[in-house]
């Protein structure tokens, strides 16, 4: 239980990262669109660093103490993987959202609040980046959970600016803007509370849990936020953001895990 305590509390610390991000719309500031791809960019690269050397590669190393060096840490990671996208993929189906940009994706959704469109789309986000620091706290690996939770709270912040600039640029107040990218940051902790029970229910269940997380973070990176970034050409600046969030979080994790 305190593991599952911990996994809960990290998470919504990195979670609340994304209010103090989105802070700077209640007194007005506005980024430019170019600007504000660049941080998303940044986000992606945190987040790809982070699937990698926080969650692959620990999954493989634990799978390998468990099972020798053959085929089983390598399947491991391969199916956890595939599950944690199919996952995403099947809530990003079924949940009806909004994007910025493209607009309604889903079920039909017009009996529910165009707000939390945008809610719910963030939460597909933001479901996965709990779940992964919980399971990587909920491992006990105290060293490596710090950095992944530090790079994800990192990209916390430019995530919650973008979401709360999205809904002043689409009507939506500056007060409820800041309001609604806070909400969306509070999924985390739930998503924490889950990978920390997961992992904690057998050994055996916590490299699953590493890649699972890992491969929902991937499908988040792939079909949320680059193609996110890309769409107003500033694909430049987006790319050389999450080369830098990439090379930060990498950094991060070889420095605190030594």
């Amino acid at each position: 239980m305190e593991l599952v305590l911990t996994a809960l509390i990290a998470s919504t610390i990195t979670g609340s990262l994304t209010a103090l991000g989105a802070l700077p719309v209640i007194f007005g500031r506005k980024p430019s669109a170019s600007f504000n791809d660049t941080l998303l960019g940044f986000a992606a690269g945190v987040m790809l660093a982070a699937s990698f050397f926080s969650l692959i590669v620990p999954s493989i190393e634990i799978s390998k103490e468990l099972y020798g060096d053959g085929p089983a840490p390598a399947l491991i990671a391969v199916f956890g993987i595939l599950l944690g996208a199919v996952a995403i993929a099947v809530m990003d189906r079924l949940l009806p959202h909004e994007h910025f940009i493209s607009g309604p994706e889903g079920r039909s959704s017009e009996k529910i609040a165009g707000v939390w469109l945008f809610v719910f789309a963030i939460a597909i986000h933001n479901f996965p980046e709990g779940l992964a620091v919980g399971v990587a706290y909920g491992s006990g690996e105290t060293d490596a959970a710090f950095s992944l939770a530090l790079g994800i709270g990192l990209q916390n912040l430019p995530e919650g600016l973008a979401v709360a600039v999205g809904l002043v640029a689409v009507g939506y107040s500056h007060l409820k803007s800041f309001v609604v990218a806070t909400l969306t940051g509070l999924i985390e902790p739930l998503g924490g509370l889950v990978g920390g029970i997961f992992v904690n229910l057998s050994q055996v269940l916590l490299p699953w849990g590493l890649v699972f997380a890992a491969g929902a973070m991937l499908f988040v990176i792939s079909h949320e936020i680059i193609p996110e970034t890309h769409r107003r050409g500033h694909h430049q600046r987006a790319t050389a953001g999450l080369m830098v969030g990439l090379v930060v979080m990498l950094f991060l994790d070889v420095w605190l895990a030594a």
